[in-house]
Parts: C-alpha cells; structure tokens; sequence
C-alpha cells in the first residue's frame, strides 16, 4: 500500500465527515489524522477542496454509473466514488494510477469488500466519459455543481448574474495580499516578490495595499510575511477601511472581529485612534486577532480585545460612544464559496432566516454605541438580499436617525441600501456594503 492511497483514504474520511455530520472541512484540515508529508498534505487538501467544490455534479455523475445506491452506512465508499471520478475528470493524475491509488484507499478505510465496486465503476466510467458527463448535464445540479436550493435562489434574486455566480463559486479562490503600508510601500513589495520570481498585479482602481498574486504560494513562501510586511486578505475586504473615512483620535468598534483582518487594516490605516476595540464570541479566534497585531507590529496599546457576544452590550460595554462601527455581520458565506466548498454541503435555505435574525439583533443592539454623526458600515459575505439590502432598509425604516450614504466603487450593482458584489473569477469575491450615517437623536 502506498502513502498516496493513504492520503485518499484520509482525505475519504475528512470528506464523509463533512457531508455525513456537518463537520467544518477548514476546522478539520487544520488538524488531519496521520503523519504526512508537506506534500501529502498538499494533496490531502486538493482532494479535499476539489472533490467538496464539484460534489453535485460528482453525486450525478455516480449515480448514473452505479447499479443500486450505495447505503447510506457506506458514505466513505460513496465518497471513494467521487473523489476516483474527481481526478479522473479534473486532475493531471494518469488514470491507472487514478484507479489503483483509489481502489488501494479502501484497504485504510477497512473496506476491501468495495474494492472491486469502485474499481469497477471508475473503469465504467473511462470507457466513455462523455456520455457520462452529458448524462449528469442533463440536471441542473449536475451542470452546475450546485443544490438545487442555491441554484434557486440566484435564479430568483439574479436573474441576470447567476450563471456567471455559479461559475466563479466553481473556480479556485485568487490569491490577494495586502501589504503592511507602515513597512512598505506597494510598490516596494511589489518589487520584493518580483526578486523571488513572483508576480503581482496591481491595479490603480484597488485600494492602494492591494496586490494579485496569479500563482498562488503558501504564506510561508511569501517574503517578510512572519515580520509583518503583509496579510492575506481578499480584494473585497480591503475597501473596507476607505468607507469608514478614519480619523485620528476616533473611537472604533470592529464587532465580531475575529480573525482580524480587517482590525489589523483599521490600525494599518490610521495607527493613531483613541481606542479599536475589537469583540469576538469566541475567545480562541480573538487569540488569532492578537497574533495578527503582533505580527504586523501593530500598536496593541491602542486595541481593547474583548471575547463576547457583540449583542450582549451590557457585558462589555463601557458606556463610551463609538464614532466609528463595522459589524461584519455573521451570514450565509455564498459569497465566499469558492473559498469554503463545504458551504455547498452546510447551508440549508432554511439557514438564512437564523442569520436574517442574528444580523437584525446585531445591528439594533449596536446602533445606540454610536455617536451622532457616526458611521456604521454593514457588510457581509452574502450574496442573498434577505442578508444585506433587506436588513438595511427595514432597519432604516424603524430607526429615522439612520441615513444610508453611497459607496463609492466600481465594482458590483448598486442597491436601494448599499453595494452588492458578486465573486468574479481571478478577481474579488461576493460582499455587500452598506453604509449608515447616524443624523441625530440620543444615546
């Protein structure tokens, strides 16, 4: 038996636990069951990314190959299925050694009884690939590698952007940095990686710390990346900090802050606020957050790093009024599918009226936390209305003091309240805006 059956076997078992128990695929990557190799790894997470991203269409496709389903007690042989057919349609891998390393992965699972089922299926499926994959064409799951719910919805809500939406959830997230502007100018790293033979793009409509990478790298290759000169953190993201017009002296709350990629731009920006506090529920992300701002060397001093309940104000609240707000709300993450395929498996429809609530709590709680004058900026990772525009105007509707502004890109379609982006491949991912200016009233 070889490591690379092993790795399928692992990567078997990762998938399962997604699709059979709902299990998050990036919680259990972090920590994968085995002694690996850099590079095992490297193909445990292709396998895994890759088989999550196109399980629709693999779930199709197998179904039109196999004789009876296979029992649901089963789903790792099931999984062996698509993960043989994954790199027999998607990968360089030679089919033989497609075939055999899969086949050979079913010993590690204690399931060589399904040895000659799966060998017989993947060798089924190479005597004529086409008339499989037009088979599984013929539905719209199996075309588009979507539940039918989401393809749904897009339908429903973009009527005239939703095949290019499926399409770059499809794709393989792009690769943007944004450079540490304190230790760096853009273009100075720009010419840093250039050095180590890597290219970066920049465009002048991006907000200045923005760079493309076109071939990806592990952060660990990238120069300077543990000494601060850069963050990893998508287009999108990075306009953030330009809409919230920061000023020094100003008090900023970033709720529901963990990781920190934004709390970190917020400080990279204007070093010179009063105060960021910074509040996560989950006191081990808001770890991640403190590390960041080390890393980026950051003044900490200036950061209040509280592990809380946004919504629960009277836990955590000093009684201080904020000028500033972003609540990156929680939502149902269909914007960054390319980046999580397992959002695929983990939403349900029913899913978004829970977040439809918590964003609601969120922002009522909030908004007394603001000053007169102040700016609250609404965003999140959704592409659904129910999640951005829907929220902001019924909020806006019960609170007279809450005047939407304009944002002010390029990018996207403008809404009744904010900005929508859509993912778009080698670019951004999907993201909503929307921006509010408190006109008066008292706290």
């Amino acid at each position: 038996m070889t490591s690379s059956a092993n790795v399928r076997a692992t990567a078997a078992k990762i998938i399962t636990l997604v699709v059979r128990e709902k299990k998050s695929l990036t919680d259990l990557l972090r920590h994968p069951t085995g002694q690996l190799t850099d590079h095992d790894l490297s193909l445990l997470k292709q396998f895994c990314y890759g088989v999550l991203r196109w399980l629709p269409r693999l779930q199709a496709i197998a179904d039109t190959l196999l004789q009876k389903p296979i029992k649901a007690k089963e789903q790792e042989v099931a999984v062996l299925i698509y993960l043989g057919l994954y790199q027999l349609i998607y990968l360089r891998i030679p089919s033989y050694a497609a075939v055999s390393e899969t086949v050979s992965a079913a010993h590690f699972l204690t399931k060589d009884w399904a040895k000659s089922l799966i060998n017989g299926v993947l060798r089924r499926f190479l005597k004529s690939p086409e008339n499989f994959l037009l088979q599984a064409d013929q539905l719209q799951t199996g075309h588009y590698a979507h539940p039918q719910w989401l393809i749904d919805a897009m339908q429903a809500e973009w009527p005239d952007n939703w095949q290019e939406i499926l399409t770059a959830n499809n794709e393989p997230a792009p690769l943007f940095l944004r450079v540490n502007r304190l230790v760096f100018a853009t273009e100075q790293y720009q010419a840093v990686l250039q050095e180590q033979k890597m290219t970066a793009v920049h465009d002048p409509s991006w907000p200045g710390p923005a760079l493309y990478l076109p071939a990806a790298v592990p952060v660990d290759n990238l120069p300077g990346f543990h000494e601060g000169a850069c963050s990893v953190q998508d287009l999108a993201g990075q306009f953030i900090a330009q809409f919230l017009h920061l000023r020094a002296g100003q008090r900023v709350l970033d709720a529901c802050a963990a990781p920190g990629g934004k709390t970190t731009h917020i400080l990279e920006c204007q070093p010179d606020l009063e105060l960021l506090t910074a509040i996560d529920h989950d006191a081990l992300r808001l770890k991640w957050v403190e590390e960041n701002i080390r890393r980026l060397k950051l003044p900490l001093k200036k950061v209040r790093l509280i592990a809380a309940a946004a919504e629960e104000v009277a836990a955590w609240w000093d009684g201080q009024a904020f000028d500033r707000i972003l609540l990156d709300a929680p939502c149902s993450g269909l914007g960054v599918i390319r980046r999580h395929p397992d959002i695929k498996i983990l939403r349900q429809s029913s899913d978004i009226k829970i977040y439809q609530e918590k964003q609601s709590a969120l922002l009522r709680a909030l908004w007394p936390l603001l000053k007169p004058e102040g700016r609250l900026l609404y965003t999140t990772c959704s592409i659904l209305p129910q999640e951005n525009r829907f929220i902001l105007e019924q909020f806006c509707q019960e609170h007279p003091d809450a005047k939407p502004l304009p944002i002010h890109i390029d990018l996207g379609i403008q809404q009744s309240v904010g900005r929508q982006l859509f993912p778009k491949i080698n670019s951004h991912d999907g993201f909503y805006y929307g921006l509010l200016l408190k006109t008066h009233g008292m706290m």
